[in-house]
């Protein structure tokens, strides 16, 4: 059974967070996972955190460089981090770029998350992660992002049905996220795995990206 994750309290943590790249295998909190074949402290494996089948990708999906990236539709370091991070991936050509809706800061971030990944099912969802991250309202209400997502050229009334079809699907893969999140002792919204690189904060800039690509295939 999926865990509700409706009611989860506001992560503020966010602001506090220092911008700096830790080596998988270089610290306690992660050193599990430096290795597919090794368990999380929470018995949970590197190979599902990065090769989820319900998870959204983009980039090249069979790039030799894996970047998992766990973000929230209220989270404005996430929006100041999308297009830099999509320039890079696009730029490099050989990113695999996964998703990771993970809805923690308002209650309205769970539906926005919901929408996104109902959205999936018509090949959709990058359009509607788009749109929801350019949206510059602060702690955006559920209206608003249902409001915006309408807005766009997915089939609206397709989505919804899917969002109550597929209602346990999606909550199982947003519990999941939830869960690998934890593992990894995440303790807000942006944060990224880069290769063998686990980088809490924002990274705002494509040169940036660009760099930590280069660093994680370095130590790859």
């Amino acid at each position: 059974m999926a865990h509700d994750v409706r009611n989860r309290a506001d992560v503020s943590a966010l602001a506090g967070l220092r911008r700096r790249a830790f080596l998988l295998g270089s610290i306690s909190v992660v050193s599990a996972v430096a290795s597919p074949a090794a368990a999380s402290p929470n018995g949970l494996k590197l190979e599902m955190i990065l090769r989820d089948p319900a998870a959204p990708v983009s980039g090249n999906p069979a790039g030799k460089l894996t970047m998992v990236a766990f973000l929230d539709y209220n989270c404005p370091w996430c929006k100041k981090t999308a297009v830099p991070m999509s320039n890079a991936v696009t730029a490099d050509g050989d990113v695999r770029m996964v998703y990771k809706d993970w809805p923690i800061i308002t209650p309205d971030s769970v539906e926005g998350a919901r929408l996104a990944l109902a959205a999936k099912y018509q090949d959709a969802y990058h359009i509607v992660h788009d749109a929801l991250m350019a949206i510059k309202t602060p702690k955006v209400k559920a209206d608003e992002m249902r409001d915006t997502v309408r807005a766009t050229s997915i089939d609206f009334a397709r989505l919804e049905r899917d969002m109550k079809s597929k209602a346990a699907e999606i909550d199982d893969l947003l519990a999941r996220n939830h869960e690998q999140a934890m593992s990894l002792q995440l303790t807000g919204t942006p944060a990224f795995i880069i290769g063998k690189f686990l980088v809490p904060g924002a990274v705002q800039s494509a040169e940036a990206f660009t760099d930590l690509f280069k660093r994680a295939r370095e130590q790859a």
